[in-house]
């Protein structure tokens, strides 16, 4: 473990010639721009780094992460990037991954006061308040976390494609799918949620937009 500010300069350094020994016009190469193919939607939690845990290098994700890996309509951080990465950079991939034992989900689902995070984590209340009868009747409170956890993964995915990025980019006819995961700490494994939305189709009429032509 790191405990050192100076230590990060080292283990820069040591990772700028290790790269260098496997390819050594790698940095050359990714200082000429970036083509990820996917969008990484994560938690903010320091355990689940997005390349690390996908085995990926650098150049090859996009990334966004704030508290249990939210996607908040008026959060303008998460729509300018999901906005760069869809029309900009023209990924074909979006993933919104969740970690069991998330902190953020577990606060949610109490009732004591954090602090301003409290008005964050409200989000997620509303995700309990959908499920409320499933998730009352699991009577083990580790299960009943992590099933939040699913659930809530499931509902920022939804809420992904109620955006008009996303619904624009359908409509567009562009390749775009958007997938749920969540990653165990316990195991390091990565498990699919099943929920791959690759159209407008799939979204609830209320919430469904009629594309707009120039």
């Amino acid at each position: 473990m790191i405990r050192t500010y100076q230590e990060l300069f080292a283990n820069n350094k040591k990772w700028v010639d290790e790269r260098k020994n496997l390819d050594p016009a790698f940095f050359n190469k990714l200082a000429e721009g970036q083509r990820p193919k996917f969008l990484w939607i994560g938690c903010s939690d320091s355990r689940v780094p997005a390349n690390v845990v996908t085995g990926t290098d650098p150049g090859d994700m996009f990334v966004h992460r704030n508290i249990a890996n939210m996607v908040i309509h008026n959060d303008m951080s998460m729509l300018s990037v999901l906005d760069y990465a869809v029309n900009v950079l023209e990924v074909q991939h979006v993933i919104v991954c969740g970690h069991y034992g998330c902190g953020g989900v577990a606060a949610a689902m109490g009732n004591k006061q954090v602090g301003l995070i409290d008005n964050w984590l409200r989000y997620i209340k509303d995700v309990y308040r959908l499920h409320q009868h499933e998730l009352n009747a699991i009577e083990d409170p580790a299960q009943r976390l992590n099933r939040l956890i699913e659930l809530n993964i499931q509902e920022q995915v939804y809420g992904l494609t109620t955006t008009t990025i996303v619904q624009n980019a359908w409509n567009a006819g562009r390749p775009l799918q958007v997938h749920g995961m969540v990653y165990d700490l316990k195991t390091g494994l990565l498990k699919d949620l099943g929920i791959t939305i690759d159209h407008a189709n799939a979204v609830d009429d209320v919430y469904r937009l009629e594309p707009v032509y120039a």
